[in-house]
């Protein structure tokens, strides 16, 4: 069972959150304790549609918050005389059940934050749901409807109303109403835009990624030109730039490059105009009364490389005038300036994980054919101006270009079909490995894009340490997954698996695992806090897939995986991941085993299928559905909760008609395995 679903895996989901739900909730009656299904339910819904990166396991108090007083309020519809349930509860309960059972993820806040996060919304949580300001369109026109005296329930009274107020016969409050439109177009849609996750990748440490920020030829600029500015200031022009003069003398000492010869304004200056634009972006320099000050309050950031980096890093999209100018002076039309914003945060996370460097002509014709919809990207300015922020970048220290062969997973296609892009790529930049083809003359582009790339060696452009850093740091403030090798050699065993297992590459799994373990004085006990991981699993799909990872990415996984083969908890987890990897076959089995195997593959069937999954299965095997549950209910496998629910499943069989067996039905989120969803509370 996975806690990552992709936004079109709809089924896949349902499926995992009624079982979650049903676990949850078998395990809070066990305690004396009742969940608010629905509470549950709403809160796996939110982190699944709701968020960036959709990761169910990891809550920070941040989710928290936006769950209880913004996504509820949105989202759930109430009528007037409905209760908006303890919903902070809910959420308290599901959280502490995950972090039982190794599902929270330990890259986010701790429980006891989480739990504390709560404690403080909780107060605030039915104010929020009474505020008709953050409620959605269908609540707030429900709501009006039933306060005019409308049976919601009725759908013609409900469609007839909803006519009226079209024709605008029913009276509303306009103010909210306005307040709820411009909220939806500022904000968009309670559904958040799925960004898919990154790779992972490695980092140096940070003192190694200051001493590479001082070696940064703009941050050389920026001190050079806050110095220069001073706390008594320096006379500017009008439009904020130094005087020719001083521009020279500045040019002179910072060693910008820059060609002084003819030059009668600064601003033609290309590199130390931008380095003090850039300066203003970054807040070491600010204009006042005609003088350009240092920022008294800079200081400390002046003394701190990798601060001061970061901060420019951060200013670099504000940066769209000055780098859509041309070395003459004259502005490009609209292509890649009024794209800016977008296409510079796009070619840097194109950048981040790719394994291989980027060519230039695939960068090129990336950025024209992304924005070529909805801009005009002329070839000779669009180019000019993606090169300029190349330049800038370089300057920076956030990418580094060279002169190199272009891997050939850019070239291994004929030009009418899709390049396989490296297993494991996010589809995002998988996309970049896609045809060339599709329009007029797509042949004869592709094969002129081969030989641009074949001729010779071409420019390649990569990420550096710092500049994989800062895009890593932007995606997090996202909301995005980035995850890092390294970050999880503090989390606990069933923690550091199923991450390995939900976002991580085989080659990346086998780096951080390595990490986790040698930080453990003992390899061997440090191996056995990864088997008891798997046997306090209490879902049979998770724990094979935790298996299967640990299995790949150990040194002595095989042999681990051999010798659980006679694990009282693990035998029917092992023996499926050995069959699987065809470490074993059917013959290599014993009796017991093979009907272990039967119930291990029907347990995890109902776990992502539901019972009517199981029934609908059985129904399509040729022979008595009894003869098939049987051997498996008399297999003695270890999951007694799973079990029961498979003699339930056999009862259900025995009772309903044969060529009824199998026929699907609307699943109820609560069935015991998986199921349906149903919104309103």
């Amino acid at each position: 069972m996975r806690l990552y679903f992709a936004p079109e895996e709809t089924d896949e989901f349902e499926a995992a959150c009624g079982l979650l739900i049903h676990r949850a909730g078998r395990w809070a009656d066990e305690r004396g304790e009742s969940l608010d299904g629905f509470g549950a339910e709403s809160a796996l819904d939110y982190r699944h549609r709701g968020t960036r990166d959709g990761r169910l396991g990891l809550w920070e108090p941040r989710h928290v918050e936006e769950f209880l007083l913004e996504w509820l309020p949105r989202t759930v519809s109430l009528l007037p005389e409905d209760e908006p349930g303890n919903m902070p509860g809910a959420l308290a309960l599901l959280l502490r059940y995950l972090d039982t059972v190794g599902l929270a993820d330990p890259r986010g806040a701790t429980l006891a934050e989480n739990l504390a996060a709560i404690e403080a919304a909780a107060p605030r949580y039915r104010p929020a749901m009474e505020d008709r300001t953050r409620w959605g369109m269908a609540r707030f026109w429900l709501t009006t409807a039933a306060e005019q005296g409308i049976d919601v329930h009725d759908q013609q009274a409900l469609s007839d109303f909803v006519e009226r107020a079209r024709r605008g016969e029913v009276r509303y409050d306009e103010k909210v109403l306005d307040h709820i439109v411009a909220r939806h177009h500022t904000h968009g849609p309670a559904t958040a835009r799925r960004a898919e996750p990154q790779l992972p990748i490695a980092l140096p440490a940070e003192d190694e990624l200051r001493a590479l920020a001082a070696q940064s030829p703009l941050l050389t600029w920026l001190r050079g030109i806050t110095d220069w500015a001073g706390s008594e200031g320096r006379p500017v022009t009008t439009t904020g730039n130094p005087r020719i003069a001083d521009a020279r003398a500045l040019v002179a000492e910072l060693a910008t490059g820059d060609d002084c010869a003819g030059v009668r304004s600064s601003a033609r200056l290309p590199k130390l105009g931008l380095a003090v634009e850039w300066a203003k972006k970054a807040r070491t320099v600010r204009i006042a009364k005609g003088r350009m000050y240092a920022v008294a309050t800079a200081r400390p950031l002046l003394d701190d490389p990798l601060a001061l980096w970061r901060r420019a890093f951060d200013a670099f999209t504000d940066l769209r005038e000055q780098l859509i100018v041309s070395r003459g002076g004259r502005h490009f039309p609209p292509p890649l300036g009024t794209a800016f914003e977008q296409v510079a945060p796009d070619v840097l996370n194109t950048l981040y994980s790719l394994p291989y460097p980027m060519p230039w002509p695939r960068l090129r014709d990336t950025v024209r054919g992304g924005y070529g919809d909805g801009y005009d990207m002329s070839p000779g300015t669009t180019d000019h101006a993606l090169r300029r922020m190349l330049d800038a970048l370089e300057d920076l220290g956030a990418i580094e270009r060279y002169a190199g062969m272009a891997d050939p997973v850019f070239l291994d296609a004929p030009p009418t079909e899709a390049l396989e892009p490296p297993a494991g790529l996010p589809p995002e930049l998988a996309e970049l490995f896609g045809s060339l083809g599709g329009h007029p003359g797509a042949d004869a582009s592709a094969e002129a894009y081969r030989s641009e790339l074949t001729d010779g060696m071409v420019e390649l452009i990569r990420l550096t340490a710092l500049g994989h850093d800062s895009v890593r740091r932007r995606l997090l403030a996202e909301g995005r997954d980035a995850p890092l090798i390294g970050e999880l050699i503090h989390a606990p065993a069933a923690g550091l698996l199923g991450v390995l297992t939900d976002h991580y590459d085989p080659d990346s799994a086998r780096t951080e695992l390595a990490g986790w373990t040698a930080a453990r004085p003992d390899p061997a006990a440090a191996l056995d806090q990864l088997t008891d991981a798997l046997r306090v699993c209490p879902f049979r799909t998770r724990a094979e897939a935790m298996l299967e990872v640990l299995t790949d990415a150990h040194p002595d996984g095989e042999t681990v995986a051999r010798s659980l083969r006679g694990d009282p908890l693990l035998a029917p987890t092992a023996i499926s991941v050995l069959v699987r990897r065809e470490i074993l076959d059917a013959e290599d089995l014993t009796e017991p085993e093979s009907l272990l195997m039967i119930a291990e593959s029907l347990l995890q069937l109902l776990e992502t299928a539901g019972q009517d999954g199981v029934l609908e299965m059985l129904a399509g095997q040729d022979g008595d559905t009894q003869k098939i549950l049987k051997p498996a209910l008399a297999s003695g496998h270890p999951d007694r909760a799973g079990m029961e629910v498979l003699r339930g499943v056999a009862a259900r069989a025995a009772r309903r008609p044969a060529a009824r067996v199998g026929r699907v039905h609307r699943r109820s989120r609560h069935d015991g395995m998986g199921g349906g969803h149903e919104r309103r509370r």
